[in-house]
């Protein structure tokens, strides 16, 4: 055998190895994310228990781009905060980012409902909504030192590909702008709000970092199965993305905490699939004492 072809060989079976080794190394999932300040009762950054051991995301609830009145209309990528900016103002963002060097804080865009009707994402044109948000959202970033982005529009005035090029260059360029360094979308099981979210990751995938799926909007007393079941899908829904497992602190909805959604955390994770785990929301969970938000922790700061 000639060097040159020696040389193939060993190169190819050096890359099998190296190939099988990456197959088989467990993902790192140490990834705890709670939404925070929607429901203004007075819940603070450092009312919730913080393990040093986990990565750790607050997500602000929520910049929403319309007016802030009472008679709130839509404004085409113009947000503005509309969390508890008492308990959670920017000097509070640096206060806990400060104490803890595990911790970042981003803002989650949309929501369910604004002022008591439903919130749409609705822009009158791609360019003009994507000018807009870039510069209203980069001045609320920078104002609250925050790091990144979440993605939760349920209510829709748009089709799919207008969403997916909205969303998909507005994380672009505040990436490539260095303004934020990752960013998530939160959809759910509903025909429509799959179909805007799935084009958005056919087209912007890549530049997403987190899948915060919302298995809680599945019907309440989701079985251990159910949940593994559901999963998978979404896995498949989102092929190749940062799936995150997740429970509502009210228990009006999923696979509850005490039914089993450690259980089927545990076996996730064992498997190598667990993106991480969020909750919705701190504002409930401080009349629970964040007694699941400890046990989360726990369970995703055990090395695999």
């Amino acid at each position: 055998m000639s060097f040159s072809k020696l040389f193939v060989v060993l190169f190819t079976v050096q890359a099998l190895l190296v190939m099988g080794s990456t197959h088989i190394t467990l993902p790192k999932s140490d990834l705890f994310r709670e939404y925070i300040g929607a429901e203004f009762n007075n819940v603070k950054f450092s009312d919730v228990p913080i393990n040093p051991n986990v990565e750790f995301h607050y997500i602000l609830s929520f910049a929403i781009d319309y007016t802030s009145s009472s008679s709130a209309s839509p404004t085409n990528g113009k947000f503005n905060v509309f969390w508890d900016t008492d308990n959670l103002s920017p000097s509070q963002v640096s206060s806990i980012k400060n104490q803890h060097s595990n911790v970042k804080v981003a803002l989650s865009l949309g929501g369910d409902s604004v002022n008591g009707g439903s919130c749409y994402f609705s822009p009158s044109s791609v360019d003009s909504w994507v000018s807009n948000a870039v510069s209203s959202l980069t001045k609320i970033i920078q104002e609250y030192n925050l790091d990144g982005i979440d993605i939760d529009y349920e209510h829709f005035h748009a089709d799919p590909e207008t969403f997916s090029e909205c969303i998909g260059k507005l994380i672009t360029t505040l990436k490539n702008n260095g303004v934020i360094s990752f960013a998530s979308i939160a959809p759910f099981d509903d025909d429509d709000v799959q179909s805007h979210y799935l084009a958005l990751w056919k087209n912007y995938g890549h530049v997403i970092d987190y899948v915060n799926f919302q298995f809680y909007a599945y019907d309440v007393g989701t079985t251990v199965a159910q949940f593994m079941k559901y999963f998978e899908t979404q896995r498949s829904n989102y092929e190749g993305g940062s799936i995150l497992a997740s429970f509502i602190s009210d228990g009006s909805g999923g696979l509850s905490p005490q039914n089993g959604f450690f259980t089927a955390c545990r076996r996730l994770k064992s498997e190598g699939k667990l993106g991480g785990i969020f909750v919705w929301s701190a504002d409930d969970s401080k009349a629970l004492g964040f007694k699941y938000e400890k046990q989360s922790q726990a369970l995703l700061a055990v090395p695999q």
